[in-house]
Parts: structure tokens; C-alpha cells; sequence
């Protein structure tokens, strides 16, 4: 899972670097640049858990 995570990190790299260079318009890369970030909230909150759970057996 730590592995999805960092992939999942390193996603947000692109829609970051074309906002940043203006490549294309706002509203197309923020729809990615949301759901890269929601995603990787997603993979941080079930490695807590887990993390909690396996430290609580």
C-alpha cells in the first residue's frame, strides 16, 4: 500500500507542472489535480488505519 501511495503522489506531478506553465486551461487540470488529491487522502487514510489496527492486535 505504501507503494500505491507514492504513485499516487507522484501523479499530482503533471497536473502540477502544466497549471504551473499554464499548458491548458484551469478548469481541465484542476479536475485532475482534485481528483489525484482526493485519491491520495483516500490511500493516506486507510494506511492509518491499518497502521492502528495492526498496532492495537
Amino acid at each position: 500500500m505504501n507503494i500505491v501511495l507514492e504513485e499516487s503522489d507522484e501523479s499530482l506531478f503533471w497536473p502540477e507542472t502544466i497549471k504551473e506553465k499554464k499548458w491548458i486551461n484551469d478548469v481541465t487540470v484542476d479536475s485532475a489535480l482534485k481528483e489525484a488529491n482526493e485519491l491520495t487522502a483516500i490511500f493516506v487514510a486507510i494506511l492509518k488505519n491499518t497502521k492502528l489496527r495492526m498496532n492495537t492486535k
